[in-house]
């Protein structure tokens, strides 16, 4: 339950039982009738004073007076929590817009996601599975408020000016995921990030063809078309429908905890210079090698046993987590 709620509710029941009190002791004690009772002590409490409605004794104004008492101190306290109230809701976007650019100064070497869409977050949530540190990044009010109730850290502006992406510390990121609503804003998106830091990584969403060609002419790492992707997919369930199977369970996941990897080696591994044979990868650690991207920037698709494994290969392994945990720790020549 909210703070305030609960602040509201406590108060709600003071009130209540304030004027309980103060009914009770009327009929009690001033002898007064329930209905009237009650209205001397609701007149009390809200500090109308219209003045006693039917004469009282001494001992009915002593307790009237301790009750006008207990009903200021009432009064005091419910303007407070009221004031209080409208104070947090006053700043309590300040005090979080602050929180959250804190931490997002203290960023680097992280991802940043262009557009909180569906795809923008499917991104997300793969690169928060992956428990790399990310900022989701979109000029809706509406979806930064969404992102930051989901756990991101999300910044409100447009992905494609420059500014914004400094406040999203992009001399320090290492990708950056275009996944706005339009070919337009993902190409400038794309162009901004290669401009301000040429080193990063650009993923980028694009829905026509010649969006496409143009995104890699100005640097985008990787795109991809969901459109046209989807429909291959769809034809490829009812043409190869257990190879469609199988890539599904390679890249999902689904019904075991399996999943693709890629490791590089390390000059410090006591794998470099060794054979997959002689590593004994998959005899002893259970994880399948699909390929090796070598350093020169070549793929090799099911290497024989009989490759070498060099410092700053790639490769591109499938298996449970821990065994690739284990693997990952080999090859980086750090100690699990």
């Amino acid at each position: 339950m909210r703070p305030v709620v609960r602040r509201l509710i406590i108060l709600g029941a003071a009130i209540v039982c304030t004027v309980l009190v103060g009914t009770l002791g009327f009929v009690w004690i001033a002898d007064f009738p329930w209905l009237d009772a009650l209205y001397m002590a609701v007149m009390t409490t809200t500090t109308v004073g219209y003045g006693e409605i039917h004469p009282m004794s001494q001992a009915a104004r002593l307790f009237n007076t301790f009750y006008m008492a207990l009903s200021v101190m009432l009064l005091l306290t419910a303007i407070g929590l009221m004031t209080q109230a409208v104070v947090e809701a006053q700043f309590k976007n300040v005090f979080e817009k602050r929180r959250v650019k804190k931490m997002i100064d203290k960023l680097e070497h992280h991802y940043i996601v262009c557009g909180f869409g569906r795809v923008g977050r499917g991104a997300a949530a793969e690169l928060k599975e992956a428990d790399v540190p990310l900022i989701v990044v979109d000029k809706r009010e509406d979806r930064v408020e969404w992102a930051l109730k989901s756990g991101y850290l999300a910044l409100h502006g447009d992905s494609t000016r420059d500014e914004t992406l400094r406040e999203a510390h992009i001399e320090q990121a290492d990708g950056l995921i275009a996944a706005l609503a339009t070919d337009s804003d993902n190409l400038f998106a794309v162009i901004s990030a290669k401009t301000l830091n040429p080193r990063i990584r650009v993923a980028a969403r694009a829905a026509e063809e010649e969006a496409e060609r143009k995104m890699r002419q100005v640097g985008a790492d990787s795109v991809f078309a969901p459109y046209t992707t989807a429909g291959s997919q769809l034809a490829q369930s009812l043409l190869k429908p257990h190879v469609r199977q199988f890539l599904d369970f390679a890249t999902t996941s689904l019904n075991l905890d399996v999943r693709i990897e890629q490791v590089e080696v390390s000059e410090q591994s006591d794998l470099v210079g060794k054979s997959l044979a002689d590593s004994r990868i998959r005899g002893d650690l259970k994880v399948i090698v699909l390929a090796i991207r070598r350093a020169d920037g070549r793929m090799e698709f099911n290497p024989a046993a009989e490759a070498l494994i060099q410092a700053q290969d790639y490769l591109i392994v499938m298996g449970e987590p821990e065994p690739l945990r284990r693997l990952e720790a080999r090859v980086t020549g750090v100690t699990a």
